[in-house]
């Protein structure tokens, strides 16, 4: 096999590898991913919570784990959804939900995340997640997320101090609220970081074979 088509394969291979964020966070768009890379996940639903306003900040748990849940600005939260499916949001659309102030030693936190309307029913559009642990923060963009749209991040350097979503407004006139419902949390193991795929340390080292080979054969 000449080196270009071993160079061509180790490069694809190497891509493959799942990547690690810049603060020590691993994604996931998987639930069933997301719960395999966790231990003792706890959940939120969210059932029996009231529709209509709250006072800022909320204690609620998942699990074993207790949480709060603020409002930046003093906002209200504000249950959304129906009574028999009810969601967490606020009362102001621009502003930020956060949850913090976790037990347990979270370091996991995963759920559906998307936005809702003014009478708190599911509206599509853009929703920002921001995790904070002690390494630093790492944001992402949800594009038009569903309400059964699963994203979920595992810090690999320590327990989560916080994170919070935000709704992208669509324009002036037309609002969008956060929206959060299957609140998970958990901790991390060490199932949450990614090995090298076995295929790209084989061709890596065919790689470097051929290399070695093509220097040989110059040589002479």
């Amino acid at each position: 096999m000449r080196w270009k088509q071993l160079w061509t394969m180790a490069v694809a291979a190497t891509m493959a590898i799942p990547t690690i964020a810049e603060a020590q966070f691993m994604t996931y768009n998987s639930q069933v991913s997301f719960l395999a890379a966790i231990t003792n996940p706890g959940v939120d639903t969210f059932t029996g919570f009231a529709l209509g306003t709250a006072a800022s900040p909320l204690t609620r748990s998942a699990g074993a784990y207790s949480y709060k849940a603020s409002v930046t600005d003093d906002v209200n939260v504000f249950g959304a959804g129906t009574v028999g499916d009810p969601w967490l949001s606020i009362d102001f659309a621009p502003n930020v939900l956060t949850f913090s102030t976790f037990t347990g030693g979270v370091a996991a936190v995963g759920g559906n995340f998307f936005g809702s309307d003014a009478d708190g029913l599911f509206q599509s559009g853009n929703i920002v997640v921001t995790y904070v642990d002690a390494t630093g923060t790492y944001s992402q963009t949800l594009v038009a997320p569903t309400g059964d749209t699963f994203f979920g991040v595992v810090s690999l350097t320590g327990a989560m101090i916080s994170f919070s979503i935000q709704a992208l407004q669509p324009s002036d006139e037309e609002s969008l609220w956060p929206t959060v419902d299957n609140l998970t949390l958990g901790q991390g193991t060490s199932a949450s970081v990614p090995e090298p795929a076995p295929a790209a340390l084989i061709i890596t080292g065919l790689l470097a074979m051929g290399l070695v080979s093509r220097r040989r054969n110059s040589a002479r």
